[in-house]
């Protein structure tokens, strides 16, 4: 299911993968519909062909049924102040569990397209059947999502999924894991460039390892990296990633709700996955918060796919 690095590659050595893509339409987490239709525009943009070209072979599991605020207009959950859609988005997580799980057992490297950010929690829940939460993980965001039920100005659970994953917050989300579902002193975020007072203070008595835009535009975004994966990688032997899409500069991929200037160039968010797959160790990818209403020609879906097909094997010189 690993793969083996560009190395290894232009070497000639077989490095394809049986990938299991699945798509979870959710937009509840956020406080802005439209991410939803991400899964959808990812597709649209041709990431099976892409991945078909490398020469993986890919199950398309298809979308999970997500909870639709247009069908259900009175919805209240029963702490509306506290966490928005609590329990849709646990039901959510739950299938997500499963369908990771059910990919794992077909073989797969599960591909998990957003959606909002809150879909993380289902996706380490169903890969801690593999790796029992001794797994690195590279967060690549804008944001921390380090809130948890203290912390959060707005009550929107996207803003909560890595503090959930390494065992801080609600304990209904804590449940779905069980949390914590990935080692604290393996996490690092990339790119942060916008975090809340709270999830500031969350972060600073924490083992996660941040690098913030300010790092990358003063070190450069391959010291970065090699920094980023040796904390992620060392003494584990897993490794999931979790791109959110305003990690990027707006001007480049404008297609997200969210959008704050100052973030990574598309050159740099390619390197990033280019520098995955060197490391052979990836084990699990999603790629969320993609939002085709806010885009432009499903600019932003394309370049999803050009940075999944990175995180895969996609090289220059090949």
């Amino acid at each position: 299911m690993q793969a083996t690095g560009g190395l290894h590659a232009a070497a000639g050595i077989d490095n394809s993968m049986k990938l299991g893509i699945i798509g979870v339409p959710q937009d509840i987490g956020s406080a802005k519909r439209g991410v939803d239709m991400g899964p959808s525009a990812i597709r649209v943009a041709g990431l099976r062909k892409v991945l078909e070209k490398l020469g993986h072979e890919v199950a398309d599991f298809g979308n999970l049924s997500c909870f639709d605020i247009d069908q259900n207009p009175h919805y209240m959950d029963s702490k509306p102040r506290e966490l928005n859609y609590l329990k849709p988005i646990i039901e959510t997580c739950l299938k997500v569990k499963t369908e990771v799980e059910k990919a794992l057992g077909q073989g797969c490297m599960p591909l998990v397209l957003g959606g909002d950010h809150s879909i993380s929690i289902g996706t380490l829940a169903g890969m801690k059947s593999l790796h029992k939460g001794r797994t690195g993980i590279l967060w690549v965001d804008a944001h921390a999502d380090f809130n948890t039920p203290e912390t959060t100005p707005s009550g929107n659970i996207h803003g909560m999924p890595l503090a959930v994953l390494t065992g801080r917050g609600s304990p209904e989300l804590l449940a779905i894991g069980p949390s914590p579902t990935v080692s604290e002193s393996n996490t690092v975020i990339i790119g942060l460039r916008d975090v809340d007072p709270g999830e500031a203070r969350n972060l600073k008595n924490s083992k996660v390892s941040v690098f913030t835009m300010r790092d990358i535009e003063d070190r450069g975004i391959g010291p970065v990296m090699r920094d980023a994966l040796s904390a992620a990688l060392s003494g584990v032997d897993f490794l999931h990633v979790s791109f959110d899409i305003d990690s990027i500069d707006p001007f480049e991929a404008p297609g997200t709700g969210y959008n704050i200037p100052g973030g990574l160039s598309y050159r740099e968010a390619r390197l990033i996955m280019e520098m995955i797959y060197d490391s052979g160790r990836l084990t699990s990818l999603e790629v969320v918060e993609v939002d085709p209403a806010r885009d432009i020609m499903n600019k932003t879906g394309a370049v999803a796919v050009e940075l999944i097909s990175c995180a895969l094997g996609k090289q220059i010189l090949l």
